[in-house]
Formats: structure tokens, sequence, C-alpha cells
């Protein structure tokens, strides 16, 4: 079985690949540089603003007629 693909279809499937991992990468890292929080900070948090609501308060709703 033979596949054949254009030069420009090759660069830009590769390009694309590449760089879909470089986000992937960028977000990996990202997230590991965002700093976690302790115990006691969590319960200075609670306690200057409250436990967070089980419900979720709706900030925006728009009904769309198709």
């Amino acid at each position: 079985m033979k596949v054949t693909i254009d030069s420009n279809e090759l660069y830009n499937l590769i390009k694309k690949a590449i760089k879909e991992v470089l986000d992937e990468e960028a977000l990996i890292f990202f997230l590991k540089s965002v700093p976690l929080i302790s115990h006691e900070e969590m319960e200075d948090i609670i306690k200057l603003y409250g436990k967070p609501s089980k419900e979720k308060e709706v900030a925006y709703s728009e009904t769309i007629d198709i």
C-alpha cells in the first residue's frame, strides 16, 4: 500500500502536531509552577471568606432560537 501526500500537507501536518505537543507541555509546565497552599493557609482563607457554597450561582444565561 502506497500513501502519497503533498509536501505542503506533510509540512502542515507536522507543524500542527508539534504545536499541539508544545501547547500540552506549556500547560503542564504552567500547572506545575502554580504553588499549592498549606492546610493552615486554607483555614485562613475559610476564616476570611467563609466556605464556598455547594450550589453554584449562574453568572450569565442566554437563550438562542435556532
